[in-house]
């Protein structure tokens, strides 16, 4: 069992990953990665992980295609704002985008306050939409080979490849698509795109799913999540549903509207760290002999303590909201048989 628990942890055996929206992916001097979500690989190139992340606004953007600038934001500027973005953007006639050049808190304010008046659209939905910005899996390992196997490193682009010096990890990127939102479940279906090498996916470990609605007397619950360090490493810790909800919530949306949290949630008693959105809640099926994923973590709960009473900025949240996989169940087998697989 605890060989089977470690595999959950493990860089070449866990199925949680990371998803990062990457400005300039194959232009490494320009890169740079934004929107770090969890997610966790259910077969095939399937990913599941949040959608709340979807829809937040970045509020301004690092580059973007020179003609999406003229036909979407330039026409509709004034002079002086036409003149201000001028400052803060170069242009390159080699690849015909424009990059920000500057990292200064409050130009980058004035330019998102810009494009908020024109309704310039920032989420991060419609910038993976219009390829300003793209969500890749970021795989991560100690050796210099995907997955431990070095005959497969030549399937890779060099520039989706490079070593984070900081984690000391060799990285490597995939790209996937938004497959379907549920919103209102709060959980994404994402895809490796059509051209990633079955080779590539093949290799990437993979955990089955359980629909069933479980409830308090559940034993041995846990969180597959990042590390409380930093998302290079990972961390297995055990949680408890401690109730139930029929949830409602609202996200706020200025742009397509606002749209409800809904349906039924777990209230989860134990750690978890902010930035684990998108990470599985598994359970050991006795049954099947393996631990399968059956709920996602969502949102911080508003069960929290203050730390000696004093409120500012002292919260200890305690508790979590899950979203079982039951409130999608035939939605996503649904989606999934859309893309070309059948959940078995």
């Amino acid at each position: 069992m605890t060989n089977k628990r470690l595999a959950l942890i493990d860089e070449l055996a866990s199925p949680l990953q990371r998803i990062m929206w990457i400005y300039n992916v194959d232009e490494p001097s320009r890169r740079s990665f934004e929107n770090n979500i969890c997610t966790f690989h259910i077969g095939n190139g399937f990913f599941l992980s949040v959608a709340h992340n979807l829809r937040i606004q970045q509020g301004f953007y690092r580059s973007i295609e020179e003609q999406l600038f003229k036909k979407e934001i330039l026409m509709k500027l004034d002079g002086a704002q036409k003149l201000f973005l001028d400052q803060c953007y170069f242009s390159d006639d080699y690849t015909r985008k424009k990059y920000l050049n500057s990292t200064d808190h409050s130009t980058i304010e004035h330019i998102a306050k810009i494009l908020k008046q024109k309704r310039f659209d920032t989420r991060w939905v419609t910038f993976a939409h219009k390829k300003i910005c793209n969500p890749f899996l970021v795989f991560q390992f100690k050796n210099n080979a995907y997955f431990n196997e070095p005959n497969l490193n030549h399937l890779f682009d060099k520039n989706r490849v490079m070593f984070d010096a900081d984690a000391g990890k060799h990285t490597y990127f995939i790209e996937v698509d938004l497959v379907k939102a549920f919103y209102g479940a709060d959980i994404a279906l994402y895809k490796t795109v059509s051209e990633t090498p079955q080779q590539l996916i093949n290799k990437i470990p993979v955990v089955e799913l359980s629909f069933d609605l479980l409830d308090e007397a559940t034993e041995k619950f846990y969180c597959i999540q990042s590390s409380p360090n930093g998302p290079a490493g990972r961390l297995m810790n055990e949680a408890r549903i401690e109730g139930m909800l029929d949830h409602f919530g609202i996200f706020q949306d200025d742009i397509d509207g606002n749209y409800q949290f809904e349906g039924y949630r777990y209230l989860i008693k134990g750690y978890f760290r902010f930035g684990s959105s998108g990470a599985p809640y598994v359970y050991y099926d006795k049954n099947k002999g393996k631990y399968l994923a059956n709920a996602i973590q969502s949102e911080a709960s508003g069960i929290q303590l203050s730390i000696k009473n004093d409120r500012e900025g002292n919260f200890q949240y305690i508790n979590a909201i899950a979203s079982p996989l039951f409130i999608i169940k035939d939605e996503l087998q649904q989606a999934m048989s859309n893309a070309g697989h059948v959940m078995l």
